[in-house]
């Protein structure tokens, strides 16, 4: 069963805002067995929404499309449905009281026609309850296809999806079972992991499809089983995972289990009740930033530091001037120390710390641009280790993140 994903807005094809409206549509309907076939964006433009439509039903039993359900002119796709299904807007009682009890609520400014308009619904569609904006979803059926409009504002879009659409797509659809898994690798590139587990993937069932998704130093190996029998896909996923760990087990570093490392770290932490906090200097506070978007990480992170000049090194996280003077403030005993005094500074089980040259020049040290070091500090030391990152700042400090998540995880699952 395939699905197709059209977004609506002069915004995205400009650059303006990022797509990621369709990353989270995609996840959630792999996880009930939907496929995503296109994902397409588009102007706000009638002719071109109406030829992405008539498109994409072509290919697919159900289309989603969000954006363009606004209160202004630009935002057409409620009347460009009407022409598309011969229909005509009418006016939504409850979409209505809704919109006016939101403006008497949260709003200041007075409700005005404009705002009520966006009540006004095709005749044939099946209003969308949403319940965090005035913008309704809207579900039409047609010719065995089904046609989800939802708004383009994310945490509207989200709601409306987890507590609406998803249900209603489950309850009329029978579907196929599709099921991931993804092997985490470190430290081999792309073409050499191939070459080693070629025999592994000459082999593979029919139902089993292995994708190569490299990035920043690692790669991630995801298997993709899709069939109607689970017991039989489960089995093929763990057979087939067995015989890579047996060409590629040096080069594992776990399984992400369809979680961010950030999310695998934050269970780990949670689980072992545990707590961290970091101290950062040219990833910038980033890794507090990747920690902190996981839900609930408040369990488990303390806080963080960002000490990005020197002189916050020595004043804040009490680095003596001396060690920086005798190691330079891009080394391993600058790195251990702000490891253990954060750790000690927010009395914390784990205090993670970053310090290295991501240019473009190189700053308060010497050492060559791409120079880092990563510290994780705990009960049973300190664990520092020195990286060559290449000399793309943005990269250098993306690595970095990831590196020191990694780092992390291992130094929890010792204890």
């Amino acid at each position: 069963m395939f699905a197709e994903i059209i977004t609506i807005g002069d915004e995205i094809l400009i650059g303006q805002i990022i797509d990621t409206n369709s990353a989270f549509i995609a996840g959630e309907l792999n996880k009930i067995g939907i496929s995503v076939y296109q994902i397409t964006s588009v102007q706000d433009d009638k002719a071109h929404i109406l030829d992405a439509l008539k498109e994409a039903r072509s290919r697919a039993e159900i289309v989603f499309i969000t954006g363009g359900l606004g209160p202004t002119k630009d935002d057409i796709t409620k009347h460009t449905l009407c022409e598309f299904f011969d229909d005509a807007l009418i006016l939504d009682s409850e979409v209505l009281a809704h919109i006016e009890a939101l403006f008497k609520k949260y709003i200041s400014t007075p409700i005005s026609d404009v705002n009520r308009n966006q009540a006004l619904v095709p005749s044939k569609a099946q209003v969308l309850h949403n319940m965090y904006g005035t913008a309704p979803g809207m579900w039409i059926e047609k010719d065995k296809s089904v046609f989800i409009s939802m708004p383009g504002v994310p945490y509207e879009m989200k709601a409306l999806l987890t507590n609406q659409v998803l249900p209603k797509l489950v309850e009329k659809f029978k579907r196929p079972y599709i099921i991931h898994k993804t092997i985490m690798t470190y430290g081999l590139g792309e073409s050499a992991i191939a070459e080693r587990i070629a025999s592994v993937e000459n082999t593979l069932p029919s139902f089993i499809k292995l994708a190569y998704l490299p990035n920043l130093g690692k790669v991630r190996l995801r298997l993709t089983a899709k069939g109607p029998e689970k017991d039989i896909l489960e089995k093929g996923i763990k057979t087939v995972s067995a015989e890579l760990y047996k060409f590629i087990g040096d080069i594992i570093t776990g399984e992400e289990e369809g979680g961010t490392i950030e999310a695998v770290v934050g269970k780990l932490l949670a689980t072992k009740k545990f707590t961290m906090a970091t101290a950062e200097s040219f990833t910038g506070g980033k890794i507090a930033e990747q920690i902190t978007s996981v839900p609930g990480a408040s369990e488990y992170f303390v806080g963080s530091l960002v000490c990005y000049a020197t002189r916050t090194k020595t004043d804040l996280l009490k680095v003596p001037e001396g060690l920086i003077k005798e190691h330079s403030v891009v080394s391993a005993e600058v790195a251990g120390t702000m490891a253990t005094n954060i750790r000690a500074m927010m009395n914390t089980d784990f205090g993670v710390a970053t310090t290295g040259n991501a240019g473009p020049t190189k700053g308060d040290s010497d050492a060559p641009i791409g120079t880092v070091y990563i510290a994780i500090a705990s009960e049973k030391g300190v664990d520092v280790q020195k990286f060559s990152m290449g000399n793309h700042r943005i990269r250098i400090v993306q690595k970095g993140v990831h590196k020191a998540l990694e780092m992390l995880q291992k130094e929890i699952l010792k204890f």
